[in-house]
């Protein structure tokens, strides 16, 4: 029952594993969609623009420290892929550009981008290496699980960074602040003395 139930949430997961998005695009804007994205994974996308008389609409992808993975001007339909080179926050950017002679009009654009697992020809290796759709369909679960094991162990290897830097950051604040305390009273102690000695010269008190 603990297998059928698993199975059926990969199935889910594989289900809804592609993102398909579409959104209106202003004149003379750009709009970006950013995903975290793991090394060494293929990322393989699909555009379409509705078609404007003299409106131009580019694309371009690229990761947090602006290295330009792929880019196009002047789409309309097409493809695009690239392959990540370490963990990082990518993002693909549609701009419009609209002559100032012409009077913008707003566009559609549709994006459907798959990545890693996603990216697999299953139809393709089931037909060379001879294999049953059942067997076809248990690869492609076996490869979406072990894609799974990852993010989770990634998910857990960065939860275990951010603990470490949480700690050593509460060590900091505590070490700040007896630090702080102790120069307050330092300083307490000082102005206490200053002021018995200048009451003392000033013979206001014994």
């Amino acid at each position: 029952m603990a297998r059928a139930a698993f199975i059926v949430c990969l199935l889910m997961a594989s289900a809804w594993s592609s993102n398909a998005v579409m959104f209106k695009l202003n004149p003379n804007t750009q709009k970006c969609l950013k995903e975290d994205i793991q090394a060494n994974q293929l990322v393989m996308g699909e555009y379409e623009v509705s078609d404007v008389p003299g409106q131009i609409i580019d694309y371009i992808a690229r990761d947090t420290k602006g290295h330009i993975l792929v880019q196009k001007e002047h789409i309309t339909k097409g493809k695009f892929s690239f392959m990540s080179e370490v963990y990082d926050a990518y993002e693909i950017c549609f701009t419009s550009k609209v002559p100032a002679h012409q009077r913008g009009v707003v566009q559609e654009v549709s994006l459907q981008t798959k990545k890693g697992v996603e990216t697999k020809s299953y139809e393709g290796i089931g037909e060379a290496s001879k294999l049953k759709p059942l067997e076809v369909d248990l690869k492609r679960l076996e490869d979406l699980s072990d894609s799974i094991v990852r993010d989770f162990v990634l998910m857990r290897k960065r939860e275990e960074e951010m603990r470490d830097t949480n700690e050593k950051t509460n060590s900091r604040v505590l070490f700040f602040s007896i630090f702080s305390m102790c120069c307050l009273l330092g300083l307490a102690t000082w102005q206490v003395l200053y002021l018995r000695r200048y009451f003392k010269a000033k013979k206001l008190i014994e």
